[in-house]
């Protein structure tokens, strides 16, 4: 008989014992790893194993990312309360949520539509009303150019597209999965000014590629 799952607990392991272990981690992220309830975004059947270092799955090839990658996107994103931001593919909601805690608003598209609506709901549970998630193929919508402080690609891509690096404010930030597996780039772009950029690969890593890819960009970094 498995006995009931001491939520609280398990939280705190998994920031003590996973991640902090596997990078510097500032107080204000361990903080919210803390505050938000990973488990209200994971699929019932897979709660036991909800804080676990581990991608969980959400059906159709899509996965929640496990708690390390959403870590190093919160922190090396960093989103202030004057900030909005752009997510391309939205999956369970958690990563949105964790964006959304120090962000003014959160954009967040999802090209399944069970998944979009299965996150607003997992959103509404967890009390987090910043985020706006719509049933819509990221790489087909256009954002307008230096719309987003803050854009994270949730999923693995060739390149990064023109179109969402036109889409960064000045001083803004991206964050993508760069490169095919078995070895992809977790990679932080900043928008210096008008015509130039600044790339930095975090880590390696390897997460599923998004749907519907867009032809690999003459863009590099």
């Amino acid at each position: 008989m498995r006995h009931p799952m001491n939520f609280e607990l398990a939280r705190f392991n998994m920031v003590e014992q996973q991640i902090r272990t596997s990078m510097p981690l500032r107080a204000e992220v361990r903080d919210l790893l803390l505050t938000v309830p990973r488990e209200t975004f994971v699929p019932t059947a897979w709660r036991h194993q909800a804080f676990s270092d581990a991608e969980i799955p959400l059906g159709d090839e899509a996965a929640m990312f496990a708690p390390r990658i959403d870590a190093r996107i919160v922190q090396a994103l960093s989103p202030r309360k004057y900030e909005n931001v752009l997510e391309i593919g939205t999956g369970s909601g958690y990563t949105a949520a964790l964006l959304a805690v120090h962000a003014d608003h959160v954009t967040s598209l999802e090209i399944r539509p069970d998944l979009a609506a299965a996150a607003r709901d997992n959103l509404r549970q967890a009390g987090i009303g910043n985020v706006d998630v719509l049933a819509e193929d990221g790489f087909a919508t256009v954002p307008a150019p230096q719309s987003y402080s803050v854009i994270a690609v949730s999923g693995a891509v060739a390149d990064i597209p023109q179109s969402l690096l036109s889409a960064l404010k000045v001083g803004g930030r991206l964050l993508a999965f760069v490169g095919q597996a078995p070895c992809q780039q977790l990679r932080l772009v900043t928008r210096l000014d008008d015509a130039s950029y600044l790339g930095r690969d975090l880590m390696e890593t390897v997460v599923a590629p998004l749907r519907n890819l867009p032809k690999t960009s003459s863009f590099r970094l």
